[in-house]
């Protein structure tokens, strides 16, 4: 700046309060960040694994060596494979009792899978809502600072007899500068929040049209697998 004063001086320069104003404004804006990296390279996962297993599930493989092969994995299973295991597990439960009809296993397994989905939509939107917050709290923060500190300017103003700018504009560029850090928090998160709403939604999208495609997934899924036990068990008796 021509007047000597920089960024460094604006923050040293403020009052207590304003600092600390802007110490919560720039801690809020790096959590941001790494929320959005984080949340970046989650959907950006999910999506690719749904596109993947999509393939696969649809390629004709056999469903219960596609349960097997995810079954033997290391680790939880998540995203659509999780939907998929779900409904697999509840199929089996229900099989089990063969009194039960095609249209209860398939029920059963319908709702396993809706369960599962939201299990996954909610684990995808985990910290939008701290994003959400930061972008709406963000610029109110950063004008209560500007207020306070316009606030001291005016007032050390009133205690001299004459009053030049260059007295008043230090305060009042220090008082700004908590609005521009509270944009600067702000804008990021609102951005970030729109991108992941709107990938989520993408997500649970894809889920869909692949659960119910034309017909629920769930009942091309379950007549798929009780048409492959039916023919199984004829085999075996």
């Amino acid at each position: 700046m021509g007047s000597g004063l920089n960024f460094l001086d604006l923050i040293l320069e403020a009052s207590l309060l304003v600092q600390l104003v802007m110490l919560a404004l720039v801690a809020m804006s790096v959590m941001s960040w790494a929320i959005i990296f984080q949340r970046k390279k989650a959907i950006s996962d999910a999506l690719s694994d749904a596109k993947k297993f999509e393939q696969k599930f649809w390629s004709g493989i056999d469903l219960s060596k596609l349960y097997n092969e995810i079954s033997s994995r290391s680790g939880q299973s998540h995203g659509i494979e999780a939907l998929f295991t779900s409904g697999f597990k509840e199929f089996a439960r229900h099989k089990k009792n063969t009194f039960q009809s095609a249209g209860i296993v398939m029920e059963g397994t319908h709702r396993s899978m809706r369960v599962a989905l939201s299990r996954e939509i909610e684990k995808l939107e985990s910290s939008l809502s701290f994003l959400a917050t930061v972008g709406s709290i963000s610029p109110y923060i950063g004008l209560f600072g500007t207020v306070w500190g316009i606030m001291n300017a005016f007032i050390a103003l009133g205690e001299v007899k004459q009053a030049t700018l260059q007295m008043v504009a230090p305060g009042i560029a220090e008082a700004l500068f908590a609005t521009a850090l509270g944009l600067l928090a702000a804008i990021p998160a609102v951005i970030a929040y729109n991108k992941f709403s709107s990938d989520s939604k993408k997500y649970f999208q894809k889920s869909l049209t692949m659960i119910f495609h034309i017909y629920p997934f769930s009942r091309i899924f379950t007549s798929t697998i009780y048409r492959q036990w039916f023919i199984f068990d004829n085999i075996i008796n």
